[in-house]
């Protein structure tokens, strides 16, 4: 499969913008998402609430670990984990055997970093400035302790925050082990040109590590069209539950070969015996190789298999036509009020973020409004082209499938 650049990938959303004919019934979705009876949220990138089929879900498998089996009580069976990681897969354009269980995000890249055994490599890893700040962390880290380089590309401000493909060629050479990156950044919601990327880190033997948190749920992703070889999200933000539960997605191809398995756990194997399987076991294929203990959270499963086959009833096209006049009016809108963008106008995700030049004034704002605060109030460590490091201040606004125009007529006004 070719790999889809940015360009092919604004072309193949576009047919997103209107909303299709199938539409759900968005009022009847809102009602799904009791949280907003009672608060404004429009900040689905900061974590996002529960839906009432996830609470049932939850309440099953809770009277089952208290009751045990009973009509209406469920474990998280093995069926229902191997489903959970079906419907995951679906959603990125993978197979089921190349999706891992994990804790988090941070976890997944841990995982990948640990099973190129980069602790010990010489060369350098590239990412960028957009790139989530746990990431920039861990190869700090990396760089310091043995090594291995950590080359940072730096985005660009024309007005709009943006990582230019041709900064990260010049970055990527021969001795570039892995290039990772935010596929839709935390920070202003830009989808990177992952496809450029791929190309190039791939024709220099690198390999792609992509964080997908900020996508997966609600934008299109194909990792194989990206040319993505890993990935790694919690399922608490537009995968719609829970913290402490999350996926790695890893190429088949590169399974043990490339990423190796760096940990070892009875859920890697199968035994004909269980309880001597400390002599006779047989390793299992597929992802799972990357699972260490025999337990995880159980409750973060079955919340994301939840909601996951709510998400898939949604359908991605819809989930993101229903996004997109939402933020195109906030790009509108909101930098009339004084609050510049640093979101490229036609982003294609959910996330819309401003500069606040008076950070505390618009805090307030939205305390005296709302009596909490509906979107996600941000300080930015970044280094421009300059070098110097700044923090710069802003708001980061994510509305979701249960948010409407009238959720942004209330946060205008408060901002105004």
């Amino acid at each position: 499969m070719a790999i889809m650049n940015r360009r092919q990938f604004f072309a193949a959303t576009a047919a997103v913008a209107a909303p299709p004919s199938t539409s759900p019934d968005w009022d009847r979705v809102r009602a799904d998402f009791p949280w907003l009876d009672e608060h404004l949220w429009i900040s689905g990138a900061d974590y996002h609430p529960l839906g009432v089929h996830s609470l049932r879900a939850v309440e099953k498998y809770y009277a089952y670990r208290t009751y045990g089996p009973g009509e209406g009580r469920t474990p998280y069976s093995p069926e229902m984990q191997a489903a959970t990681k079906k419907f995951f897969a679906g959603l990125i354009g993978a197979q089921p055997d190349e999706i891992a269980f994990v804790q988090n995000t941070t976890d997944a890249e841990n995982i990948v970093v640990a099973g190129m055994d980069l602790a010990h490599a010489r060369g350098n890893v590239v990412i960028d400035s957009l790139h989530y700040q746990a990431s920039k962390f861990l190869y700090r880290m990396l760089e310091k302790q043995g090594g291995l380089q950590l080359r940072v590309v730096h985005h660009r401000e024309q007005p709009y925050w943006s990582i230019n493909p041709e900064d990260m060629e010049k970055a990527i050479d021969r001795d570039t082990k892995l290039v990772s990156l935010a596929l839709v950044s935390n920070i202003n919601g830009y989808l990177h040109d992952v496809g450029k990327t791929s190309e190039i880190a791939h024709a220099r033997g690198a390999i792609v590590y992509a964080d997908i948190i900020q996508g997966s749920g609600a934008i299109p992703i194909d990792v194989r069209a990206m040319g993505i070889d890993c990935a790694g999200c919690g399922a608490y933000k537009w995968l719609m539950g829970d913290m402490g539960f999350g996926f790695l997605y890893v190429r088949d191809d590169l399974q043990d070969r490339v990423i190796r398995r760096s940990r070892y756990g009875v859920r890697q194997f199968s035994s004909p015996n269980r309880a001597q399987a400390d002599s006779r076991f047989n390793l299992l294929p597929g992802a799972v190789r990357y699972e260490a203990g025999s337990t995880f959270s159980y409750a973060g499963g079955i919340v994301a298999h939840a909601a996951l086959q709510y998400i898939h009833s949604l359908g991605i096209p819809n989930i993101r036509a229903h996004a997109k006049p939402l933020t195109d009016r906030l790009q509108k809108e909101v930098p009339r009020l004084g609050y510049p963008a640093i979101t490229p106008p036609g982003n294609p995700t959910p996330i819309v973020s401003f500069l606040t030049p008076d950070y505390e004034k618009t805090a307030k704002k939205l305390q005296r409004a709302f009596g909490e605060t509906p979107i996600a109030m941000r300080r930015w460590e970044f280094t421009p082209q300059d070098g110097e490091v700044r923090i710069v201040q802003g708001m980061r606004i994510s509305p979701s499938v249960y948010n409407t125009q009238q959720d942004l007529d209330r946060l205008l006004e408060a901002l105004s």
